[in-house]
């Protein structure tokens, strides 16, 4: 991700009853799954009690009003017994709910949507949760002024959701914290005769027309946290490239038609950035890739979502690489908390420095040079920020490189690009924290030979470029 740091400030809505609900006397009964995973930077985000298996989402949008249906099908399996659980979700109206068919009781208290099933569901059971809501999705505004969640432009029919860290609650209700990954199927309808495309995460399955409605059904089969699912509605200009040999990753891009000659040499481009990445990384980890450019005004950053990332309007080819990146390091191998953020802009950013070493023949100790003479890189560790606010400050992402940097001239180049690929594999799909990466790291370094001295080295590192406060000497 590329962007302004990030806050989201919850908005508290009246209490809504719906689907069927029973006064507050009786509502819960038996053990009910924590409202929030008690993240540290957003403690309300996620909830507990269930592991997401699958979203099936069905939009239908209406451009002209900025009106949203949607039916959201969960599919989840429970980790303890439950006679409720929470759903995070940001505003609309929740029409109805039913768990395993039965029409279920239902809460609204702020972000938090509440729901009590018929009966108990026992640990271990697999239930289905259907959503049916509508209403117009929200423009969430941080105290930046940076916006996320569901960002529309009547003009034109266009609308882009992001939803990095909280913006996916907007549009859809769903245990949104980055721990809990699932499967998607989204299906998106709009007016027919707009010229309007609609463009999600994973591959294309079908679109189709009728009573002058056309639907976009999109599969994305891999785990996905659900901060990198997107929807792009507008008028795309989109191209489908298959896999061949030279790029056997399948493309699906899309460019708005107004920036369309100025993103021709940055499409142009993907294929070798793909395969680059691949080389240095490791096979790419997604069935499918490509990339979604909209509009400068469209949003004010540059995000990773899964698959296809969204740029707003042309941009670097490092910009790129390092979106690219991310598909590896944050959606792939996605953070276990907003805490371990770093892991995801440091390799990214370590990626535009490989990058240009490769193509540009500006040597990483030169970026790192640069990195290391910022004041802005050494604000606060790139493991601890201080708050929510600066998880999208500048240590994060160039000290979070130079903390890559530092443990490539530690273990040497050899250890060092088995270390970043072996990272990738190991936790591919999954979640993995800082405290994993260092140990995974000492315990790669250990198995190349490396004597004592590599072991203090390491140590030094984690406690003066991971946690440390004060800009170290170099030497």
């Amino acid at each position: 991700m590329l962007r302004p740091p990030v806050v989201v400030v919850p908005l508290v809505f009246l209490l809504v009853l719906a689907g069927g609900c029973t006064g507050d006397g009786d509502f819960p009964r038996g053990p009910v799954g924590a409202a929030g995973l008690g993240d540290p930077y957003f403690p309300g985000l996620g909830n507990g009690g269930y592991d997401v298996e699958h979203y099936g989402l069905r939009l239908d949008y209406a451009p002209a009003t900025g009106r949203l249906k949607g039916v959201a099908e969960i599919t989840a399996r429970a980790t303890q017994d439950l006679g409720a659980f929470s759903l995070d979700f940001d505003g609309m109206t929740v029409d109805s709910a039913t768990i395993d068919g039965a029409e279920a009781a239902v809460r609204r208290d702020g972000t938090e949507l509440t729901l009590r099933p018929r009966g108990r569901l026992g640990r271990g059971d697999t239930f289905r949760t259907v959503v049916r809501y509508s209403g117009v999705p929200r423009r969430i505004t941080d105290p930046d002024g940076s916006h996320e969640g569901w960002l529309a432009d009547r003009d034109g029919g266009r609308a882009v959701a992001l939803g990095e860290p909280a913006g996916s609650m907007a549009w859809f209700p769903g245990n949104h914290h980055p721990s809990d990954k699932a499967a998607y199927d989204i299906t998106v309808t709009v007016p027919a005769g707009l010229g309007l495309k609609a463009v999600s995460n994973g591959e294309l399955r079908s679109e189709r027309t009728r009573s002058g409605r056309t639907s976009f059904v999109w599969h994305a089969p891999e785990p996905m946290a659900s901060y990198l699912a997107t929807v792009a509605i507008g008028p795309y200009k989109t191209e489908r490239t298959a896999a061949t040999a030279e790029t056997p990753t399948a493309l699906y891009t899309a460019v708005d038609p107004t920036v369309a000659n100025d993103s021709a040499a940055l499409l142009a481009r993907l294929p070798r950035v793909m395969k680059w990445s691949e080389r240095i990384f490791g096979p790419y980890p997604f069935s499918s890739g490509g990339v979604i450019i909209g509009r400068p005004g469209d949003a004010g950053y540059a995000l990773e979502t899964q698959t296809r990332p969204f740029l707003p309007g042309p941009t670097t080819t490092e910009t790129l690489v390092h979106e690219v990146a991310h598909q590896w390091f944050g959606n792939s191998v996605t953070p276990k908390t907003w805490r371990d953020m770093w892991l995801n802009e440091g390799f990214a950013t370590y990626a535009e420095w490989l990058w240009l070493a490769d193509t540009e023949g500006v040597p990483v100790r030169d970026s790192f040079a640069e990195a290391y003479a910022d004041k802005a890189n050494w604000a606060f560790p790139p493991a601890e920020p201080p708050s929510a606010a600066q998880l999208s400050d500048p240590p994060v992402y160039g000290r979070g490189a130079m903390v890559l940097q530092r443990v490539r001239e530690a273990v040497g180049d050899d250890t060092f690009f088995r270390i970043v690929r072996g990272w990738a594999r190991e936790h591919r799909h999954g979640n993995a924290g800082t405290r994993d990466f260092t140990a995974y790291v000492e315990c790669e370094a250990g198995k190349s030979g490396g004597d004592g001295s590599t072991g203090k080295k390491l140590d030094l590192l984690w406690d003066v470029w991971l946690y440390g406060k004060a800009k170290p000497p170099l030497g």
